[in-house]
């Protein structure tokens, strides 16, 4: 069973090295991609987070799953810098009290609508886009001025083809693995660019 579970185990020690190399440069090639392409657009939205920073705005993350963790690790970026910042995932009473008595596609809108306003930052995690969830929280952020912002992968998915986010980061690629790994890149260096840019 295990074998047919993990089949990587029963690989050569060889055949390992090679996929993990692989795998390594390959996540490499696709930040550095990501990078070179999305550099003016993540200076766009730095400035307009910047913005909404020093006029009294609070950043809110939200994502499902590792896209959630990925929220949490975005808000202590900005925290750590002196700037408010929260993940809508992190209580977790609130979000199984609203998905069990309202729904879980609303677990997010539904925060926004409580906490977020004009002025706000609305920041979404999905590796397809399309979380039903998340876009609603999007939605609902876009409705209230919030500036809002989207890191997707593949074709962006809803918040692509809905225009959910002003300023939205797809990653080409199909994997969830290397998508989290490029995000995790773009809204480090977005952070860095929003210290400096609030900073002047």
């Amino acid at each position: 069973m295990t074998g047919t579970l993990y089949p990587f185990l029963r690989r050569d020690p060889l055949d390992l090295r090679a996929s993990t190399e692989a795998k390594a440069r390959e996540s490499l090639e696709l930040r550095r991609r990501v990078l070179g392409e999305l550099s003016p657009a993540l200076g766009v939205a730095a400035a307009a987070m910047a913005a909404a920073f020093r006029g009294g705005g609070r950043l809110f993350a939200f994502g499902n799953g590792g896209s959630s963790t990925d929220a949490r690790s975005m808000a202590a970026l900005f925290t750590g810098r002196g700037l408010p910042a929260v993940s809508l995932a992190d209580d977790s009473a609130l979000v199984t009290a609203l998905g069990n008595d309202v729904g879980f596609d609303v677990v997010f809108a539904r925060q926004i609508a409580a906490l977020g306003g004009a002025g706000d930052i609305a920041c979404a995690l999905s590796t397809s886009g399309g979380s039903a969830n998340v876009a609603r929280g999007l939605a609902q952020a876009g409705d209230r001025r919030m500036v809002t912002v989207g890191f997707a992968g593949s074709g962006g998915g809803r918040m692509a083809a809905d225009r959910l986010a002003e300023h939205l980061f797809v990653v080409p690629s199909a994997s969830v693995h290397r998508i989290q790994e490029a995000q995790a890149t773009l809204y480090h260096v977005l952070a860095e660019l929003v210290s400096a840019e609030v900073a002047k």
